[in-house]
């Protein structure tokens, strides 16, 4: 290997709110960094720098640093993620991309999930589900979220969904439903979400931020359009 394409392996972008320990777990592991045009992959500490670095769709890997879900490195284990990370260890996995558009405009993408949801606690709404045109369930609760694989062990988690591997599809799970008994679902296919009926405002939050107020009967299209690479941190971390 030359010398250019050992710097080329070994060049990374550090993007977040590093507190010293990623920058220093880098250079003792033999990475220098570089910007994302010369890096080998991007480094993304905290959700917020992994959100704005996939939305920018990098040409070159992510690595997420102290994020939730598998994909992700914690920063007490950068060292050990670091040095596992030789050139033929580097695996990456596709990870989608959300389209979100409010009534034919788009308003956002998302890495992690959208939701609807009441913006007063404890406010129930009657939301309804299609998938791919079809209606799929209609539930009284607080909210509904939708999930990549990637935000499927955050929020939606919480609220009892399931785990979604990649590939898999997107998450759609009830928040607070006021039944004992709702269903969660993983789907492949484009979701839409509408407000039936409100009891008070209900607002759009994509990757955690309040995009816009949505009104009873418009519909929220959700649908995968674009995808980012995951670098996957080595099995034995």
């Amino acid at each position: 290997m030359s010398e250019a394409r050992e710097d080329s392996a070994t060049a990374v972008s550090l993007r977040g709110d590093d507190d010293g320990r990623v920058e220093r777990a880098l250079h003792t592991n033999g990475f220098s960094l570089a910007d994302e045009a010369e890096a080998a992959f991007v480094v993304a500490v905290g959700e917020r720098a992994l959100v704005e670095t996939a939305r920018e769709r990098p040409e070159r890997p992510i690595l997420p640093v102290d994020v939730d879900g598998r994909h992700a490195v914690s920063r007490a284990n950068v060292d050990a993620a670091f040095g596992g990370l030789v050139e033929s260890d580097r695996r990456t996995v596709e990870h989608p991309l959300l389209s979100v558009t409010v009534d034919g405009d788009r308003v956002a993408d998302a890495v992690f999930d959208v939701m609807l949801v009441t913006s007063e606690p404890a406010r129930i709404s009657e939301y309804a589900v299609r998938v791919g045109g079809d209606p799929l369930d209609a539930f009284r609760a607080d909210g509904v979220v939708v999930a990549t694989p990637l935000g499927s062990s955050g929020y939606a988690r919480a609220a009892g969904g399931p785990i979604v591997t990649p590939g898999a599809g997107v998450g759609v799970v009830p928040v607070s439903p006021f039944s004992t008994h709702s269903d969660a679902w993983v789907v492949d296919d484009p979701v839409s979400l509408s407000v039936e009926r409100d009891e008070g405002a209900v607002s759009l939050v994509v990757d955690g931020d309040r995009t816009t107020a949505v009104d009873p009967h418009v519909p929220v299209t959700i649908e995968p359009t674009d995808s980012v690479r995951l670098l996957s941190p080595p099995a034995r971390e």
